[in-house]
């Protein structure tokens, strides 16, 4: 009989890389030994103070302008992405702690960029993967508390009973799957896309929720990516032919440090250089997922450092790079117009 699975959905029902990698996969207790091993015999650099990463808080206009993009960095993943008219948020989490508790773990290095109580009206809300960093119970209970049934949340496979258990309706994508969300300008197309990644929250739910990342084509023809977390690989250049090129993207840069481990799962700056010009290399690059939680090595406010670096040697449009300030809003106004930073 014909295995009719797509490649990524295993025998035994969990999710799984179906490409080869060029790193090896290292997630096991040995290799966690060793990095703690290592971490002692090592200095690292201090986590930032507040101070090291200004904020920029700038209170979200209710709505973009019709043709209009605007992107505010909450910090880490998330963003409030306004456009077509619609308010979305990626990866939403405003709790102090990326932790399965509030008592320990990562603890962010900025307040949020937008306190929760100054959101606009939510329309929808779009999750990559259910790691503690990107997906956050205590944020999830605040947007359906306040905001209601009326939000449209959007996860890959495997979420729904998570977000059940929250009281909270979720639309399943599979990679290359897609939906629509309604809006005044008409409907924003999101197709769910690859990435390179894992999923857990449990000991025992290892891969059991599949990770993405997402293509949005919004009225008029713009479109936006986000890339949720991801290592390098080949599919960008798949997703970029396929639903690019892109107006703006949000890519990761940061938790690449030590390269022996992170490698397979995150993306270092000139990966996401990279990865940008696999999508269509064009439009903004907004660099996410550095400078609000500790997760690896590296100093946290290293990434945009080299990010800038890689960017100059290869003489990329300076206009292109917006490494945004927590709270900061990019603004893509109507094609042809230049693009603006709001504080």
């Amino acid at each position: 009989m014909t295995d009719t699975r797509p490649p990524h959905h295993g025998p035994d029902g969990r999710f799984r890389i179906p490409w080869p990698l060029d790193a090896p996969e290292r997630r096991s207790a040995g290799s966690l030994l060793r990095w703690y091993w290592e971490r002692m015999h090592r200095k690292l650099a201090p986590d930032p103070t507040s101070e090291l990463l200004p904020l920029a808080p700038h209170a979200a206009a209710p709505r973009a302008a019709p043709g209009e993009i605007r992107a505010t960095w909450v910090g880490h993943s998330t963003f409030l992405l306004q456009a077509g008219g619609l308010n979305l948020v990626t990866d939403p989490h405003w709790s102090r702690r990326a932790s399965p508790t509030q008592l320990l773990g990562p603890a962010r290095f900025q307040v949020p960029g937008i306190a929760f109580d100054e959101l606009p009206p939510l329309d929808a809300v779009l999750v990559s993967h259910d790691h503690c960093d990107h997906l956050d119970p205590g944020t999830v209970r605040r947007i359906r508390d306040r905001f209601g049934a009326g939000v449209r949340w959007i996860a890959p496979l495997g979420h729904r009973d998570w977000f059940r258990g929250l009281r909270v309706e979720v639309t399943e994508l599979d990679w290359w799957e897609e939906t629509e969300v309604g809006g005044p300008e008409g409907a924003v197309r999101v197709v769910c896309t690859p990435a390179q990644h894992w999923s857990r929250r449990t000991v025992r739910d290892m891969n059991a929720r599949l990770w993405a990342s997402y293509a949005l084509h919004l009225p008029g023809g713009r479109r936006v990516y986000f890339g949720g977390d991801s290592g390098y690989f080949a599919g960008y250049r798949e997703i970029g032919e396929r639903l690019g090129p892109f107006d703006l993207s949000f890519i990761p840069i940061g938790a690449y440090d030590p390269p022996w481990l992170m490698a397979p799962a995150h993306l270092d700056p000139q990966e996401a250089v990279r990865a940008w010009r696999d999508l269509g290399g064009r439009g903004a690059f907004v660099p996410m997922h550095w400078g609000t939680f500790r997760l690896s090595d590296e100093d946290p406010l290293e990434p945009p450092v080299r990010l800038r670096a890689v960017w100059e040697a290869e003489g990329l449009p300076s206009a292109d790079l917006h490494v945004l300030r927590h709270g900061e809003t990019l603004v893509l106004p109507l094609r042809g117009s230049a693009s603006l930073r709001e504080t």
